[in-house]
């Protein structure tokens, strides 16, 4: 993994909307950290700080390093909460990693050589029907994100969920259709060609 984060945290002893509001009012975000067989302990990060962190994609997806007072402890983002009108984060998730417990994790797919593709070249149309997988691995294994090379992708053809290249010690953590389709590179508009999600025209 090239980058790396690392999260201040301060322990909080209070919980409910009450406590909530008032660390917001300071520039810090409530958040837990859970998991690991331990119990959950409830913290605060700083808002402009997360802010910065999720700018990078990799943050959704990589090994934290979350720093309780002298401790670092190893997480994972799990979840956020958004205000619904505001640019502010309500609430987050943490979940404690170890080294030999398998984690599943959200991983975004990154589509590389589409407009080198043979069929874009053809002038056909790419649809992702996924941006993102779910996966399974231990915290070592764990990749920022799944290339789908679009190289030799011709018009008509479509890349099934159970056709992508998962790194070693990497596997699909639900029970997907193998046969979902991930992109499906579609004829030229107006030329009769268009391709459903069976590969037929």
């Amino acid at each position: 993994m090239s980058v790396s984060f690392e999260v201040v945290a301060l322990p909080r002893a209070h919980a409910g909307t009450g406590a909530s509001r008032r660390l917001r009012r300071l520039g810090q975000v409530p958040a837990i950290v859970y998991g690991a067989h331990e119990a959950p302990e409830m913290v605060s990060v700083s808002h402009n700080e997360l802010l910065k962190h999720l700018e990078h994609e990799a943050f959704y997806s990589h090994l934290l390093d979350l720093k309780i007072g002298e401790r670092v402890v190893k997480v994972v983002l799990k979840a956020i909460q958004r205000h619904p009108a505001k640019p502010f984060i309500q609430h987050v998730d943490f979940m404690r990693v170890t080294r030999d417990e398998k984690l599943r994790m959200v991983v975004p797919l990154h589509f590389v050589n589409e407009e080198r593709s043979k069929g874009v070249k053809m002038g056909g149309q790419v649809s992702h029907n996924l941006t993102e997988i779910e996966v399974s691995c231990l915290p070592k294994d764990l990749p920022e994100f799944i290339v789908v090379d679009m190289t030799d992708i011709e018009v008509g053809q479509i890349i099934h969920l159970s056709e992508l290249i998962l790194p070693d010690g990497v596997s699909l953590a639900h029970e997907p259709d193998p046969d979902e389709p991930v992109v499906i590179l579609h004829g030229p508009r107006g030329s009769g060609g268009e391709t459903d999600e069976d590969g037929e025209s």
